[in-house]
Parts: C-alpha cells; sequence; structure tokens
C-alpha cells in the first residue's frame, strides 16, 4: 500500500477509536475492548475495500457488512459517522434513552446498519443469505465475528452452508483477540484450532495481521482471488487497541471507562494524532 493511503488509514482508525472511547464514556455503558480491536478492520472496510457511497447508504448495488460481534456497535457507528454517513455528535450519545444508537445495530433505526446483531451466532448466519441471495451478483458481503463468539454452534452451521453453496462472494473475519467477557477464550471455551476447523469446512483460510493495514489488505485480495467457495481471515488482535491500559485486560471488555480513565485514553489518542501529523508521507 502507498504510504500516503496507509496514513490516512492511520488517522481514519485514529478518529474512529476517539468515537469508540467518547461515547462509551458519555453512555457510561459499553464495550470498549471488543470494539478497540476491531477498529482497524472496520476503517479499512469502510474506507478501502467495500463499495460503499455515504449518501446512499442503502443503495441495492452495494456491497453488505454484518457486525456478528454485535456489541462492537460502537467500532461500527463510529465508523460510519467518519465516513460520513451521520454526524459524530449523535453517535457520540450512545445508548441514552431517545438516541437511536444502541447498544447492539439496529438495521430499521440507523443507516449504514445491514443487519440488527446482538446475539451472538446469528449475524454469521444472517451473512450467509445475504451472500446466497447476491451470488453472482458481483456484490459482496463481509462479517465481523469474535473469537469467543466461535464457540456457539451456529457458527458453525453457518459455516457448513457456506461452504455448501459455495459463497465465494463471502468473507468472515475473525477478531482473535483472545479474551471474553468471563476470561481468555482458551479457559472458557477453547474453539481453537479456528483455522484447521474453518479449513475442515471447506473454506479458503487467510491469516491476517488485525492492526496491520498492508496485511489486511493482503488478506482481501487473497479472499477476492477465491471463487470457488467462502473466505475467512483469522484476523490477530489486541483486545483494547490503541488505549494501553485496555489492551489485553479482560476487565475491559464491557465496562466504561470513569472520568480519570478516560482522560487518560485520551490523553494516549492525542499523542498518537500527534505522532501521525508529524510522519513525512
Amino acid at each position: 500500500m502507498e504510504k500516503l493511503a496507509k496514513h490516512e488509514l492511520k488517522l481514519k482508525a485514529l478518529e474512529v477509536r476517539y468515537g469508540i472511547v467518547q461515547s462509551i464514556f458519555n453512555a457510561q455503558s459499553g464495550h470498549p475492548g471488543g470494539s478497540l480491536s476491531a477498529a482497524d478492520l472496520i476503517t479499512f472496510l469502510y474506507f478501502r475495500e467495500m463499495n460503499f457511497d455515504p449518501a446512499k447508504p442503502d443503495d441495492p448495488g452495494r456491497d453488505r457488512f454484518v457486525l456478528s460481534k454485535g456489541h462492537a456497535a460502537p467500532a461500527l457507528y463510529a465508523a460510519l459517522a467518519v465516513r460520513g454517513v451521520f454526524p459524530m455528535e449523535e453517535v457520540l450519545r450512545l445508548r441514552k434513552k431517545d438516541s437511536r444508537f444502541q447498544g447492539h445495530p439496529d438495521m430499521k433505526s440507523v443507516p449504514g446498519v445491514d443487519m440488527s446483531t446482538g446475539s451472538l451466532g446469528q449475524g454469521i448466519s444472517a451473512a450467509c443469505g445475504m451472500a446466497l441471495a447476491l451470488k453472482g451478483s458481483g456484490r459482496r458481503v463481509y462479517a465481523l465475528l469474535g473469537d469467543g463468539e466461535c464457540a456457539e454452534g451456529q457458527v458453525w452451521e453457518a459455516a457448513m452452508l457456506a461452504s455448501h453453496y459455495k459463497l465465494s462472494n463471502l468473507c468472515a473475519m475473525v477478531d482473535v483477540n483472545g479474551l471474553q467477557i468471563d476470561g481468555t477464550t482458551k479457559e472458557v471455551m477453547d474453539s481453537s484450532p479456528l483455522d484447521e476447523k474453518f479449513r475442515a469446512f471447506g473454506w479458503n483460510v487467510i491469516y491476517t495481521d488485525a492492526h496491520d493495514f498492508d496485511s489486511i489488505e493482503e488478506g482481501f485480495r487473497k479472499a477476492r482471488e477465491v471463487t470457488d467457495r467462502p473466505s475467512v481471515m483469522i484476523c490477530r488482535s489486541v483486545k483494547g487497541k490503541g488505549v494501553s491500559f485496555m489492551e489485553n485486560a479482560v476487565g475491559w471488555h464491557g465496562v466504561a471507562p470513569k472520568k480519570e480513565q478516560y482522560e487518560a485514553a485520551l490523553a494516549e489518542l492525542d499523542a498518537a494524532k500527534e505522532a501521525l501529523e508529524r510522519e513525512t508521507v
């Protein structure tokens, strides 16, 4: 990827992280860890990979994105705001009684949301249905799952269906940050080896660094090249990425920062922004 393009993506991802932290703090509720780990993947999707027009978020000719790990809604909302679908100021009213931006995505109230999600395992199933309906149309469907979510049996029923119908226009991403609400994924319910399981179900398996835009770009390129089966990107990530005291800390799965923590998080993001702005591109 060209240096300028990568630099712009890093700035956009930083804006998404600001939106995540600010909205969850304002709500005093939400899931910062998994939202931050997914921020780079979602940023790349909306600013580089998908056929998506922010002026026409419901265009029938668009690609679709399903956030199967629906608790990471703050990352999706922030990315759509940075992309220009709606103002970030509205997103910062996350989980307020009179806000359309609730804790999990709602396709009926939020433009740009292609599927209502929250009950884990159901999003990837819906994505399979979309991909089946759009097969041969040139449109692609993307779905983001959590590694903890892969303990759901419905995920593997969907995997079987996608392989059976050769849904080559479907690209799933598994955000493998190793943590879930009650502890590590290995301790709670070890779903590994995810790569071998998806491969056994007939999927094209790709390995990706979820925080490296070159790696993400290469992963999507490899997925597009395969025309006879669905693809899955095993995306190694860091839960809480971008805020040091949230990184790799299971306690930040579903806890909002208090004022001092919020200010410390913003100070880190400000420092990251200043460093990016000083870079020569």
